[in-house]
């Protein structure tokens, strides 16, 4: 649990400010679950270029609570919680000020969206909250107020939490948290988790991952895990303490996202897939007669793969679409094996590429118009689907037919302006494997919108 928060001061002498206004979100990580904002009297004057920069003087603040008085509900709200903060450091201090001139130990561990953004979004002109969010295409209001800041925050630190792939920020959030003499029941983490599609992390009393695993149904996939009594299951069962989840509104991201997150963290629990996840491709060649076939092969990255395919069955019924919808000669797509002319050309169903009586360039035309519509290599699109909650959407950014990453957004010029989504896509370094998760996929199902579009790296 995180107690997201920003605080107006009056300015002045190190350690001699006082609180004009303080703002805090409690998150859960994907929601806002409680809030409190107030003005509050410092009891003491406010810098003039304080007044200028907030628009809160003196006047406002004649009747506003004094900080003792809201000093309970500020504890309540933060109880339990890694305090996160856009420049942490001195939000912590000035509070911690605070709290000791009423004599009481107030003491949190921080998270900094400042130092986060750096590590996670780097070369970014200006880490300022305003510039910073701006870039991203996080709206702010009331810039330099308490509640603007923080929701913002919230915004960001929430994205942050997103583009961190190995985990680190929760990791180290729960070695902060979690008791390892403690051994939490079963139902109790079964309850704290959402039946929605994501990816979920257990992890073990040193807040490390040990098992990473998709669904989508998180909670009935637990309920599965803590009930089964195979040798696996078991034995994550004594070591689980914690599972976190992140919701990806849609099971392609979670498929990706499960993908990678193993590569990259490799969980003691999780059997890293040293195999390519496809067995079968399909490939292209130009035969004697000057025809371009196409053709099964099995897996191989020494060869160029136009479409890859889980298993073989799998790749011949896809062949036989795509034979059929583009009108090709299945003896040139491999179907059929014959020394004459095959079964499509007695129905009127090919116009005789097989025994040479259609020409090669109009046959190969054919062809390469199917390559350049479904071949991945081709693809420069956005795959628009549902996000995580109801006004979100996700957007898969395929670039020069290579999956450059993910992201969320709530606002369409999030993704029209290239600027902007450059920064808020999640990158990964594409894989044959990520290809072949996205066109196998697509093959079952349907997204809600498919965006053709330019390059637009710029890189």
């Amino acid at each position: 649990m995180y107690a997201v928060l920003d605080i107006e001061t009056t300015g002045g002498k190190y350690n001699e400010e006082g609180i004009t206004e303080i703002a805090i979100y409690r998150f859960d990580g994907h929601k806002i679950v409680d809030q409190f904002a107030s003005l509050v009297n410092p009891e003491r004057p406010i810098q003039p270029f304080v007044v200028n920069l907030t628009g809160i003087n003196n006047n406002m603040l004649r009747q506003a609570p004094k900080f003792y008085e809201v000093a309970k509900r500020i504890i309540e709200i933060t109880d339990g919680c890694v305090m996160v903060a856009h420049n942490a450091l001195f939000d912590n201090r000035i509070l911690t000020t605070e709290f000791d001139r009423l004599g009481y130990n107030f003491q949190k561990e921080t998270l900094c969206t400042v130092e986060l953004a750096k590590k996670l979004i780097p070369d970014m002109p200006s880490y300022s909250l305003g510039k910073l969010v701006k870039a991203l295409g996080i709206p702010l209001s009331d810039r330099h107020r308490a509640q603007g800041d923080a929701k913002a925050t919230v915004a960001l630190f929430k994205l942050l939490l997103n583009k961190d792939n190995s985990k680190e920020i929760i990791a180290e959030t729960l070695r902060k948290e979690i008791k390892p003499e403690l051994n939490p029941k079963m139902l109790d983490i079964i309850e704290s988790t959402p039946s929605e599609t994501g990816v979920y992390y257990m992890h073990n009393s040193a807040g490390e991952i040990i098992f990473i695993g998709r669904s989508k149904n998180i909670r009935k996939k637990l309920i599965q895990h803590f009930t089964n009594d195979n040798r696996k299951s078991k034995r994550l069962q004594l070591e689980v303490k914690k599972v976190t989840y992140e919701k990806t509104g849609n099971e392609l991201i979670s498929m990706l996202k499960e993908h990678l997150e193993i590569r990259l963290n490799k969980p003691r629990y999780n059997k890293i897939q040293r195999r390519s996840l496809y067995t079968h491709q399909l490939t292209s060649f130009v035969d004697n007669n000057g025809y371009l076939n196409l053709k099964i092969d099995k897996s191989d990255g020494r060869k160029k793969a136009l479409i890859t395919f889980s298993n073989y069955q799998q790749a011949k019924s896809e062949l036989l679409r795509i034979t059929q919808e583009n009108e090709l000669c299945p003896k040139l797509t491999g179907l059929q094996d014959s020394s004459e002319n095959c079964s499509y050309y007695s129905i009127e169903k090919c116009a005789g590429a097989c025994i040479n009586n259609e020409s090669p360039e109009s046959y190969n035309k054919r062809v390469l118009d199917f390559l350049n519509k479904e071949s991945f290599e081709k693809w420069n699109k956005l795959l628009i689907d549902r996000g995580r909650e109801t006004e979100e959407r996700s957007v898969i950014w395929i670039e020069n037919g290579k999956y450059r990453g993910y992201a969320f957004y709530d606002l369409n010029y999030q993704i029209t302006k290239p600027e902007i989504l450059r920064t808020i896509i999640n990158l990964v370094d594409h894989s044959r494997e990520s290809q072949h998760i996205i066109q196998n996929y697509l093959r079952r199902n349907k997204t809600m919108k498919l965006i053709n579009l330019s390059p637009i790296s710029g890189k």
